[in-house]
């Protein structure tokens, strides 16, 4: 970084704003309760850090310059974003982040959103999706995320993070829509895929080959996300296995679903951290919870 930036100060910014808002260095020190000098020397130093001139002082009125009326704009969203910061920090939390890797809370997500909006209207809910094993939780990204791989393979450190489980979910099959599975219209077993090649995303996906028995285990091919998983399906290079949350918010041309009859559900899992739960978890736990078990609540 140039030394000269590492100069600049949040006040010498609230300063340069002050001085316009003001229309000049008296009433700027007035405003921010202290002299004129003391104004002037920080509007100095920042056209010392920055390395332009940013006001002009004519005999009547201090106007500023073209770099100063650039600066000035910036000012003013830098001043905002740590207000704004200062006061996200001080009130405990002003929303919910929610992160997910795939597909959020399946056919649960408007419901889920409808209902906490009208419960917590000061708090609002926010989907984040951030393809990562932790669902943007360890990414700093959400305050609570959504996982359905389980604790091992994505990585939840129990020292580090809380964890519940909200609900489970079946498992569905997915197939080009020209495959012959998919004239099937009862549901599959794991060993109809068992001679196939089965899409896994090893990061954030809820299967891998230790579903099947160890003498009987299709092959895999890696994917990055369920954009890659949804295209090689879809080609009938691959098929896969998902939870049902995927069919609900995923439908795809050239992919159908058919439900396997012998594979284990997955469960749904909401995790945060230990040490700054935000303060609705409790809430949104129990609100999703409700939803599985397919309560309507009061």
């Amino acid at each position: 970084m140039d030394a000269g930036t590492d100069a600049v100060e949040l006040r010498h910014l609230r300063h340069l704003v002050a001085v316009v808002d003001a229309g000049g260095f008296t009433g700027a020190a007035t405003q921010l309760g202290m002299t004129q000098p003391s104004v002037s020397r920080a509007i100095a130093a920042l056209e010392a850090a920055l390395g332009v001139r940013l006001l002009r002082r004519t005999s009547r009125e201090v106007v500023l310059t073209s770099a100063g009326e650039r600066v000035l704009a910036r000012a003013r969203r830098v001043l905002a974003e740590v207000d704004d910061l200062a006061e996200e920090a001080r009130s405990g939390h002003t929303r919910l982040r929610l992160g997910h890797a795939w597909a959020a809370i399946g056919a649960h997500t408007v419901e889920l959103q409808r209902r906490w909006a009208a419960a917590h209207p000061g708090v609002p809910l926010q989907l984040v999706r951030t393809n990562t094993s932790t669902g943007g939780l360890a990414e700093g990204a959400c305050d609570v995320a959504v996982v359905r791989s389980p604790p091992g393979a994505a990585r939840l450190d129990s020292r580090r993070f809380d964890s519940a489980v909200v609900g489970l979910e079946a498992r569905y099959c997915a197939l080009a829509a020209d495959d012959p599975l998919a004239r099937r219209r009862h549901q599959l077993r794991l060993a109809d895929l068992a001679d196939r090649v089965v899409a896994v995303d090893p990061r954030t996906g809820t299967t891998t080959v230790d579903l099947w028995p160890s003498e009987s285990r299709p092959a895999a091919e890696e994917v990055h996300d369920v954009d890659d998983w949804l295209a090689v399906i879809a080609a009938g290079r691959c098929a896969g296995v998902t939870a049902e949350s995927t069919l609900t918010q995923y439908r795809r041309q050239g992919v159908v679903f058919r439900r396997l009859r012998d594979a284990p559900p997955v469960p749904v899992r909401l995790v945060w951290w230990r040490d700054d739960p935000h303060p609705a978890t409790a809430d949104l736990v129990g609100l999703l919870a409700q939803l599985y078990r397919g309560g309507t609540g009061g």
